[in-house]
């Protein structure tokens, strides 16, 4: 019993022993919960890192275009906080596409630049321009008193006293200033009506800008640089300030009835809702203030705007087509 007792109490001490000696295993340290980054929000709309591009049509001098915008753009800005910029494209080709390609979120658009835009998925109207309290005007060809043209329209009555077929049948042969491939009444309908009065003339000198028709004409005693031009009602008043005889030695021949809608302001279709209206908000209420009447005055003779959607240009859509312009195939 005791040779029992004896032989367990030594296998006892050796189990203790060579637990005693034996080297622990490590408990496992749980790997670390990976923190997912913080996500950071893309910058607002208007704010300083997101400003908002306003583009003005280059239908005057870009010096001109900028000093009115930037006025307009600094009033927009005190009303809706945000940080709005304005630029000057070189062309209406170029405007279309600075309000597809992300460079322009504002665009105040001649009419037939905003039906193309439209039909690229580029803009949406928001409001159109009043003038005289209109939203629809009309275009002239006009002409330098010393090359001989008969004038058929009476500014007292403020009417034509001749058709378009008889009263343009003298520009035949003749070279024209246009103003840019994309302007309604500086090229397409103007060009429209001659061909419809089966007037074939010269190809034009494109001067770009309403304001450059006129002087090229006032210049243009000889035919120097065209013979006669096309502009909207009545651009030669844009140039009165440095020819202040101009009403004396540019005549106009013809004028149209009010046919073509004036320009708008569109939107991008990448600018949310909430933030467009808030601009149309913002641009009502300049309408109502002195500063505001001022800045829409100089920057394309506006004395007004009102909202108006798509529709506005039906008819003007059908106009310009039967005028020969494809609105779906241009590029």
């Amino acid at each position: 019993m005791k040779k029992l007792y004896l032989f367990v109490s030594v296998v006892v001490a050796a189990v203790v022993l060579l637990t005693a000696c034996a080297t622990p295993t490590p408990t496992p340290t749980p790997a670390p919960t990976a923190v997912p980054p913080t996500a950071v929000p893309p910058p607002a709309w208007g704010s300083a890192d997101k400003p908002i591009t306003m583009a003005l049509a280059p239908s005057a001098t870009t010096q001109e275009l900028l000093a009115s915008g930037d006025a307009i753009a600094q009033q927009l800005s005190q009303i809706t906080g945000y940080t709005i910029k304005t630029n000057v494209p070189t062309s209406y080709a170029a405007l279309i596409e600075a309000m597809g390609s992300g460079n322009a979120q504002i665009g105040w658009l001649p009419p037939l630049a905003y039906i193309v835009a439209s039909q690229k998925g580029y803009a949406d109207v928001g409001m159109a321009v009043l003038r005289n309290g209109s939203d629809h005007y009309g275009f002239q060809f006009i002409a330098n008193v010393a090359q001989g043209f008969t004038v058929y329209y009476d500014p007292s009555k403020g009417k034509d006293t001749a058709d378009a077929k008889t009263a343009l049948a003298q520009f035949a042969g003749k070279k024209p200033c246009w103003t840019d491939p994309l302007s309604a009444s500086g090229y397409v309908i103007p060009a429209g009506v001659l061909a419809a009065a089966g007037v074939k003339v010269l190809a034009g000198a494109w001067v770009q800008g309403h304001p450059t028709v006129a002087t090229s004409v006032y210049l243009s005693p000889k035919g120097e640089i065209c013979n006669f031009g096309a502009t909207y009602v009545d651009a030669r008043s844009a140039i009165a300030k440095n020819f202040p005889d101009v009403n004396d030695k540019v005549a106009i021949i013809w004028m149209s009835d009010a046919i073509i809608p004036n320009d708008n302001v569109s939107f991008s279709k990448d600018l949310p809702t909430d933030v467009r209206q808030k601009i149309i908000d913002a641009l009502t209420q300049i309408t109502t203030t002195d500063a505001g009447k001022a800045a829409l005055k100089a920057v394309y003779n506006v004395d007004g705007l009102r909202a108006v959607d798509d529709t506005f240009y039906d008819d003007f859509r059908t106009y310009v087509t039967a005028m020969g312009f494809d609105i779906s195939s241009y590029k």
